[in-house]
């Protein structure tokens, strides 16, 4: 079976466990995601069966947009209502404060990830260093903020948008807004809203061809040529300049590398799919 499609994920569930729970619904074994959610994070999380599971690395997902409450004064050891330590009482914040706070972290921000996450060191995963009574020791990172808007504030809870790019850590972003305001903070919920080109639309069966990102190529030559895996030539195609192209014959559809040195196949004889109505 071979399946594209988002799926809305609960809250308090890691995104690995829920994976066991869309093996059972569909009956298949091979099963993955991608674009891990936090197990207190809800909302989209793009899912595979079969063949599709080799595409994530393809597909439009960029950039991603979230829905965050920031729940002032309240501190947690890893940013988020699972490890609470105390709740104190803050100052109301100025509402235009807040928005001037928002706007000038827009654009490139270099901030250190939460402890608590799946940042690997020394090949081990920070939150299991945390876990087992260590301190990880996190190196900043770079992301872009394309958009950060307020959407409203009902003290002590900041409810803001964000349009990030991939591998944005939103707990850090609502720990450095609280730190801006001179309080603590942490976030008190968080949903994935959109990731690139998709969306939460109860699980419809996506066409994997319209999320991919490599242009469209026509070949010419003998289909089964790419059907079988053979050497190919440049000559065949319709674009010859060196970069990724979809390359789609009847059944079925490659990703294929152009380079100095000839065709290498990325992907092959990857399964076109047909939607349930279209089926005979």
């Amino acid at each position: 079976m071979n399946l594209l499609f988002v799926v809305d994920k609960p809250i308090f569930v890691s995104s690995n466990r829920y994976m066991n729970v869309i093996k059972r619904k569909y009956g298949t074994k091979k099963v993955g995601f991608s674009g891990t959610l936090d197990p207190f994070a809800t909302g989209c999380l793009i899912v595979a069966t079969g063949q599709y599971t080799k595409l994530f690395q393809y597909l439009k997902k960029q950039p991603k947009t979230y829905r965050a409450t920031l729940w002032l004064g309240a501190e947690s050891a890893s940013l988020d209502i699972e490890n609470i330590t105390s709740i104190t009482e803050v100052p109301r914040s100025d509402e235009a404060t807040l928005r001037s706070i928002l706007s000038s972290l827009e654009g490139e921000l270099e901030y250190l990830p939460p402890k608590y996450s799946a940042k690997k060191i020394d090949g081990e995963r920070a939150y299991a260093i945390m876990r087992s009574g260590g301190d990880a020791a996190m190196k900043t990172v770079r992301s872009t903020i394309h958009e950060l808007r307020l959407l409203h504030y009902r003290h002590p809870f900041v409810t803001f948008e964000a349009t990030v790019s991939e591998g944005t850590y939103i707990r850090s972003l609502g720990a450095i807004i609280a730190e801006r305001l001179g309080v603590p903070g942490t976030l008190s919920s968080l949903r994935r809203l959109r990731e690139g080109a998709f969306r939460i639309e109860n699980e419809r069966p996506l066409d994997p061809l319209d999320y991919l990102t490599p242009p469209r190529n026509r070949y010419f030559g003998d289909p089964e040529f790419i059907d079988l895996g053979k050497k190919l030539q440049k000559r065949f195609f319709e674009s010859q300049e060196n970069g990724l192209y979809l390359v789609e014959t009847e059944r079925f559809f490659s990703i294929l590398e152009f380079h100095d040195d000839g065709i290498t196949y990325r992907l092959n004889r990857i399964e076109k799919f047909t939607f349930p109505e279209k089926q005979s």
